[in-house]
C-alpha cells in the first residue's frame, strides 16, 4: 500500500472525530385499505378515460359542427366514426361510466355481507344494480353516437 495513501487515511482522524449523532430512520405505515381502493379507482379512471392519449395528442375538449339547414354552430362531445380519436369530455364521460360500473359491483359485493341489516343490504343490492345497468345502457349509447352503424 501506497504510504502517502495511509498518512491521507490516517492522520486526518487522528485528531478529528465522528460527531455523534442521533438520527431516528423515518417510519412508515401501510395505508388504510380505503386509501389504496381510491387510488387504485383514480388510476383505472385515468387509464380507462385516455388520459395518456389526452397529454399526448393535446385534443380539444369538445368538438363543433355547423348546422345543415340553420348555419348555426352546435357543440359535439363525441367524435363521430373514428375510433382511434376522441375529444376530453368524450373520455372523461367514458371513463366515468365504466368507474360507475365498477363501483356499481362492488356494491353488489357489498351487498352479500351476512353482517349487515337487511335494509343495508337491500340498499346495497339497488344501487349496485342500478349503477351497472345506468353504466351499461350509457356505454353502449356512447358507442352508438361514436359508431353509428355498430350492431345493426
Amino acid at each position: 500500500m501506497d504510504p502517502l495513501l495511509h498518512l491521507l487515511k490516517i492522520v486526518p482522524y487522528s485528531f478529528l472525530r465522528v460527531p455523534r449523532t442521533r438520527l431516528k430512520l423515518p417510519s412508515f405505515s401501510l395505508p388504510s385499505a380505503m386509501t389504496v381502493y381510491a387510488l387504485v379507482l383514480l388510476t383505472y379512471f385515468m387509464v380507462v378515460s385516455g388520459f395518456v392519449y389526452d397529454v399526448i395528442v393535446e385534443p380539444p375538449g369538445i368538438g363543433s359542427t355547423q348546422d345543415r339547414v340553420t348555419g348555426a354552430v352546435r357543440p359535439v362531445v363525441f367524435l363521430p366514426g373514428r375510433v382511434n380519436g376522441q375529444y376530453i369530455i368524450e373520455g372523461l364521460s367514458s371513463g366515468f361510466m365504466f368507474v360507475l360500473g365498477g363501483i356499481g359491483i362492488v356494491f353488489m359485493d357489498l351487498a352479500l355481507d351476512r353482517n349487515r341489516a337487511k335494509s343495508v343490504k337491500v340498499s346495497f343490492a339497488s344501487a349496485g344494480i342500478s349503477s351497472v345497468v345506468i353504466a351499461y345502457v350509457m356505454s353502449m349509447l356512447f358507442l352508438r353516437i361514436k359508431i353509428p352503424a355498430y350492431l345493426s
